[in-house]
This record gives structure tokens, C-alpha cells and sequence, in this order.
């Protein structure tokens, strides 16, 4: 209900009122809301003028938002205030409109704020770009992982001779059910005076926290409760193991990149390893002090330009440390799994959970929900210590 709608629900109330007590507290009522539509409207009218005064380049559509961040901040601006009490969610990224519950239409005040925040390391999140994506409109999906066991053999048989029998194993069915990645947060209600903050609160810190978690569910998940099964995790992926006391070297990853296609049909598109794996390939050097890679003002045998971070023969090299030192995950990523979404991420935001509205705060919402499938294991192998 928005001040007018109360408003009007007051002079109702004051007319049928039946007792000279009862008529004056609606009176003191009818005038604080009276008080909040009259500032609205001021501040709703400098915000039209100032608007006004920009210049406008021809018909030009409004800028979609860049971020998720943007997005909401953007959706939430004019729409919730400070000191008021409200329940505000914007919709999915890729959608337009705005969903809100009870806000109150007052416009936020034009106050600069210091936005700059000294954040920590932000590690690149590439995880989930590896694979492929689908959608689905359910829950859960179920899938059919094929037998590679057969029994008998085609033969060269004579004119009317008996044909040899042949029979396949039975496939596994695997279900696959969303799991939801989520967490709240709370902040002084003056972010929401700020939109450019409130993204930056959004984009910089909840995104970042939120995709790391989902990164780590999607490569090591166990699976247990409420976790993503990930890929390290998963039976029937191919597996290399490297002497027991040394170290990952660049052979072993060429045989596994020719496991997967070998066990599944496959080119490998992709290499995962840890920057202590990744920098020991890098710096090593052959009899002649030459470094394998290229050094560090050229490329290998200074004959090519050098490159910041060559790729591991010749595929997507993802160099991070959501794998752990000593591992190596080589796969056909597009080919050999999904991250399947229902719908994109969600954020929102109230100031009426616990006791956010007495001291003026807000708390902040962010989830979404996804699953790992793996329809070819065999796509993907796993480089490991040998442990004897």
C-alpha cells in the first residue's frame, strides 16, 4: 500500500469514526502522511528537474545495466527509502520488470558517499565457463550414462552361417537434482541512498563470494546433503598418476589429454591446474639453460613473441588454485559436461528481517540454483600422485 492508498484509507477510517479520541489520532495520522506525500512529491520534482536538464542525444533507449549489481540497484532506485519500511526483489538478470511488495514510492536522496573500500585478492572464476550450459524447468534431470561393457564380437561369417550374438551393458541412470547456493548479508540503510554503491556491495563482495562458492561445488563438491557432486568427485572419470615424490610434468598431461579422447571419442579442450603445478612447467629449462616455454623476454628459443601465460599444448590452460597443488583435471569440458540453471541469479533486499528497521539497516539476498551433469565421465581424467 503506497501513501495515498493510506491516505484514502484514513479519511475513511476519520468518517466513520465514533468517538471524539478515536477521530483525533486518526487526524494526527492523516497529517504525518499528508507531511511524507508533500516531501515526496518535492523530492520526486527536483528529481524530474535534474533529469530535465541533462541533454538527450537523439531517441536513445535507456542503457541496459552492465551487471547484476547495476541491474538491482537500478531497479531499486525510487522505489525504497530510508526510514521506510519495505520488501523490494528485482527480478532475474535477464528480465525488465520490477517485483515489489509495500514500498514506498519516495525517491532516494542525492547524497555523495565515499564509496572506496579496500578489497582483498579476487581470483579469476573460470570454472563454470568450461562447460557447456543448458535450463531446465523442473527440479531435477535424469540421465543415461552409456555401458561401455560388450559381450561377443562381430565376425566375418560364411553365406547362411550363424551370426554371432551381441549384447550391451545396461546404462546407469543418474539424477541430477538443483541444489541452491545462497547467503544473506546486511548494511547500513544508507547504501540504498547510494546506487552506485549498493552495485559495488552487490558486484564486488555477494557475486564474487557467492560464484567462488558455486566454483568450488562445481570441481570438488562431495556430493553429501546439499552439495553438488563435482567433477574430481565423479565415478567413471579416467585417472593418471605421476611417480610417487615428484612432480606433475608436461608428458603425463599429453597422455591424459590422449586418454580422453581415446576412452571417449573427445578432443580435450581444457587443462586445470594450480599456479605452484603451473609455474614449475613454466620455469623448467633443458641442458642449455633455455627455458621450455620461452623466457622472459622471449618465447621459446627467442624465435616467437613471448606470451604472458602460454597455454599448456596448445589448450585453454585455466592456471588457479580452487585445484589443489599436486592435481591436474584434463578434460572435453563443452562436450563432456553441463551446468544446468533453473533460471538465473536472485538478489533481494528488506528492511524488516529480525530487527533491521530499528536499527537502520537492510539485509541483502543473494541464490541461485544449478547442477552438475556429466553425461561422458570418460571425458575427463584426473592427474594424481601415485601414493606408493
Amino acid at each position: 500500500m503506497n501513501l495515498k492508498e493510506r491516505l484514502a484509507e484514513l479519511l475513511k477510517e476519520l468518517d466513520a469514526a465514533e468517538t471524539l479520541e478515536d477521530a483525533k489520532r486518526i487526524k494526527g495520522e492523516i497529517e504525518a502522511v499528508q507531511e511524507q506525500i508533500a516531501l515526496a512529491d518535492e523530492k520526486a520534482g527536483i528529481l524530474d528537474s535534474m533529469k530535465a536538464s541533462k541533454p538527450v542525444a537523439g531517441n536513445r533507449t535507456e542503457a541496459k545495466a552492465a551487471s547484476l549489481g547495476e541491474h538491482f540497484a537500478k531497479a531499486a532506485e525510487g522505489h525504497v527509502a530510508k526510514g521506510q519500511r519495505f520488501s523490494f526483489a528485482a527480478p532475474e538478470f535477464e528480465k525488465a520488470a520490477v517485483v515489489m511488495t509495500t514500498p514506498s514510492s519516495i525517491a532516494p536522496a542525492l547524497t555523495d558517499v565515499d564509496t572506496r573500500l579496500v578489497e582483498g585478492y579476487r581470483r579469476p572464476l573460470l570454472i563454470a565457463d568450461l562447460f557447456g550450459s543448458e535450463s531446465i524447468s523442473g527440479t531435477a534431470i535424469t540421465y543415461f550414462v552409456e555401458n561401455s561393457s560388450v559381450e561377443g564380437a562381430f565376425a566375418a561369417v560364411a553365406e547362411n552361417g550363424t551370426k554371432p550374438q551381441i549384447s550391451f551393458g545396461d546404462p546407469t541412470a543418474v539424477t541430477e537434482s538443483l541444489k541452491k547456493i545462497a547467503a544473506y548479508y546486511k548494511e547500513s540503510d544508507e547504501i540504498i541512498e547510494d546506487a552506485a554503491w549498493l552495485a559495488s556491495s552487490i558486484n564486488n563482495r555477494a557475486l564474487y563470494l557467492h560464484d567462488l562458492a558455486e566454483e568450488t561445488q562445481l570441481l570438488s563438491g562431495d556430493g553429501t546433503g546439499q552439495n553438488i557432486k563435482g567433477i574430481l568427485n565423479r565415478s567413471g572419470i579416467g585417472s593418471k598418476t605421476y611417480a610417487h615424490g615428484g612432480n606433475v610434468d608436461a608428458d603425463v598431461i599429453f597422455e591424459a589429454m590422449m586418454a580422453v579422447q581415446n576412452n571417449s571419442g573427445f578432443a580435450a579442450d581444457a587443462i586445470v591446474i594450480n599456479p605452484t603445478d603451473y609455474q614449475r612447467l613454466r620455469l623448467a629449462k633443458d641442458s642449455n639453460n633455455q627455458y621450455y616455454g620461452g623466457g622472459y623476454f622471449y618465447g621459446a628459443y627467442g624465435n616467437t613473441p613471448m606470451a604472458e601465460q602460454p597455454p599448456l599444448w596448445g589448450l585453454r590452460t585455466v592456471v588457479t588454485s580452487a585445484i589443489s597443488a599436486g592435481t591436474v583435471l584434463v578434460g572435453a569440458f563443452k562436450a563432456g559436461g553441463s551446468v544446468i540453471r533453473k533460471g538465473g541469479t536472485t538478489v533481494e533486499m528488506v528492511n524488516t528481517n529480525e530487527a533491521d528497521f530499528i536499527n537502520n539497516r537492510v539485509t541483502i539476498r543473494v541464490e541461485n540454483r544449478l547442477a552438475l551433469a556429466v553425461r561422458y565421465p570418460a571425458a575427463f581424467v584426473k592427474i594424481t600422485e601415485n601414493p606408493t
